[in-house]
């Protein structure tokens, strides 16, 4: 990146007042995921005005972006080629950013086949609590030598530095897409869902909520067809099941609307990761399962104690999606040696804890 971009310079003015003064930064690009993580502290860091697709390459399937680009924008320019980010970010609202995109780390409907976030990020340019501009990785999938530290920013909330650039792998556009419905219980569908998986069917995404199972498949035109054909089910109509793919992805679709009410009324809105084989955890409340099984979304008035101790037992942990009360914790502890990999991390990109103090642990 050019230093002498009056942005960049803008954002390397900022972090080195804050870290004069002693003061914190809130890193902030849309705002459409606030509701993450802890609540957010510090004076807002505004990224949009490092904004711009700094390179596109469609032959090598590489694009890089600034961290104030729109989301919208950067998946405009992609379908212009054929093209697609797989592990389909999601929106939640207009606004997005590609920073907020990988600080977040969070991933759509297709993320068990396609992969998630960090799988994709090749190299990113950061701004540490020092002021400093770091470049991590590069262009090609084949670049790292040592700690992967593009990778490790997927997911890290902001709180090791300002993303200011990423490079990112890209996907052709699936030549044929369907969608099969299906009536069955929860546990029939996550048996099911795992028996399809031991199978070569293209599948890409799979949601089941209160007795109904939708499955997404992609790939060639032939191999859908042929899935449609051993599968069964019901075939759904094309703009109908973009809609809920779409809907899902951003949580606009009728379940993610619900929590969202229930939510506001004292609720909380989990979202639960455990292995695929898992069954049926049994938790009150209203439950949607996507990724084949391996994240359960459940809305309810539980305590924490029992939604987490569920989630361990089955071989996994639960995160505090949404919810007006956060002091049960948003993510699950850290135990050793996690626990101190994530402060050493911090305390070697940001010493003084200017970044987004506290949004994922405390001290972090």
């Amino acid at each position: 990146m050019d230093v002498n971009d009056p942005a960049l310079q803008f954002l390397i003015d900022r972090v080195a007042a804050a870290r004069s003064a002693g003061a914190q930064l809130c890193i902030r690009g849309g705002g459409t995921k606030d509701f993450y993580g802890e609540t957010p502290l510090g004076e807002p860091l505004d990224t949009t005005v490092l904004e711009g697709i700094s390179s596109h390459e469609p032959t090598e399937l590489v694009v890089t972006a600034r961290c104030g680009t729109s989301l919208a924008r950067l998946e405009a320019v992609l379908a212009e080629k054929g093209q697609c980010l797989p592990f389909e970010p999601p929106h939640f609202a207009a606004g997005g950013t590609v920073g907020g995109m990988v600080a977040a780390g969070l991933a759509g409907p297709s993320r068990a086949v396609a992969g998630s976030v960090r799988d994709y990020v090749l190299g990113a340019t950061l701004l540490n609590g020092r002021g400093e501009v770091l470049t991590f990785g590069g262009q090609v999938m084949k670049n790292v030598a040592g700690y992967d530290v593009s990778r490790l920013l997927a997911g890290s909330l902001g709180t090791l530095g300002v993303i200011l650039e990423v490079s990112l792998k890209v996907l052709p556009i699936a030549p044929a897409t369907a969608t099969l419905r299906f009536q069955m219980s929860e546990g029939d569908a996550l048996r099911q869902l795992n028996e399809w998986a031991g199978r070569p069917l293209p599948l890409n995404a799979s949601a089941w909520w209160n007795g109904t199972l939708l499955v997404r498949l992609r790939g060639a035109l032939a191999a859908v067809n042929a899935a449609i054909a051993a599968m069964g089910g019901e075939l759904i109509e094309p703009a109908f099941g973009t809609a809920f793919w779409q809907g899902l992805r951003d949580h606009a679709d009728d379940y993610f609307v619900k929590a969202g009410q229930a939510v506001a009324s004292g609720a909380a809105l989990w979202r639960v990761s455990v292995p695929p084989t898992a069954p049926p955890l049994g938790l009150p409340g209203e439950r949607l399962i996507e990724w084949g099984g391996a994240q359960r979304w459940v809305v309810t008035a539980a305590p924490a104690a029992p939604v987490r101790d569920a989630a361990t037992r089955a071989g996994g942990h639960a995160t505090l999606f949404r919810a007006v009360d956060k002091s049960a914790g948003v993510f699950a502890a850290l135990q050793s040696p996690l626990d101190r990999i994530h402060r050493e991390l911090k305390k070697a990109f940001d010493p003084a804890g200017v970044f987004n103090p506290g949004r994922l642990y405390p001290g972090l």
